[in-house]
């Protein structure tokens, strides 16, 4: 059997699963099997398939039948310009997120703070950027954690990155020039109409707080400005229409500037807060 010939077979399968690009999908899992960049797969389509890339590539498609995501199955993502490693044990670095890392980049800073880090996307991508910053991330799980320390000893970032198990700001200690949070905050109801990919597949809790989704942001934003070094900055991501409700919190715990951005979609994504 040929690459080609594999990726034929697979479509029925991926169709019937309910697949809405079974080609796409089916390609970037034939690579993974070969262990080939995707750019290349077309060189060897034509080429027997050795046996235990057959192998591979066959439990690929059966894990991807069952709606498990891609990036789970290869155990890569691509989030600004880098590849992060996740797991069924963090959310998937989504390309909305990178706005808040857009935002970030605007101003310098020194001493971030990531709650609710998990793959650590957004902390070690900014630490990244910044060679002289350093940085804290927080999050309740330990899986998570333990993911996000594989992705700050690929980038070379580790020595910069403290990673801590926590609860949001209980126990932390200021100041910092930049916070930053991907909160847990879909609804309840809205949990229920995701797709299986994210539904079933990545961890609820970083999902859904339960309820109207404005849980986190109760808990993070009146502790947030007693840990924040003068003129430091606040940015987090938030649901579509959640830009009023999570302004309203933002101003009871004192902050007196507040502004929604955009994300690559032109949909408000991206609360930046800062006291003064």
């Amino acid at each position: 059997m040929t690459g080609a010939q594999a990726l034929q077979a697979a479509l029925p399968r991926l169709t019937a699963a309910g697949i809405a690009a079974p080609m796409g999908d089916a390609r970037r899992l034939l690579a993974h099997a070969l262990q080939v960049p995707p750019g290349r797969l077309t060189l060897v389509l034509h080429d027997p398939l050795p046996e235990a890339a057959q192998a591979r590539f066959e439990a690929a498609i059966a894990a991807r039948a069952t709606r498990q995501p891609v990036s789970q199955i290869t155990g890569t993502r691509a989030f600004f310009g880098r590849d992060f490693h996740v797991t069924p044990d963090v959310l998937d670095p989504r390309p909305e997120t990178e706005a808040l890392v857009l935002a970030a980049l605007d101003r310098p800073a020194a001493r971030l703070l990531d709650l609710g880090t998990g793959s650590g996307c957004i902390l070690l991508t900014l630490l990244a950027e910044w060679p002289e910053a350093t940085g804290l991330g927080i999050d309740s799980s330990a899986a998570a954690l333990a993911v996000a320390g594989r992705n700050a000893r690929a980038l070379d970032v580790q020595d910069r990155a403290e990673l801590r198990t926590g609860d949001w700001l209980t126990g932390l200690a200021g100041p910092f020039d930049l916070i930053v949070s991907n909160p847990p905050y879909i609804t309840e109801s809205d949990h229920a109409t995701l797709s299986p990919e994210v539904r079933d597949w990545e961890p609820r809790g970083a999902l859904t707080p339960g309820g109207d989704g404005l849980d986190a942001y109760r808990r993070i934003l009146p502790g947030v400005p007693a840990l924040l070094a003068e003129g430091g900055r606040v940015l987090l991501e938030i649901g579509v229409g959640q830009d009023d409700d999570v302004g309203r919190i933002a101003r009871a715990a004192g902050f007196a500037r507040i502004a929604c951005l955009p994300d690559l979609d032109g949909r408000g994504r991206v609360m930046a807060l800062s006291c003064g």
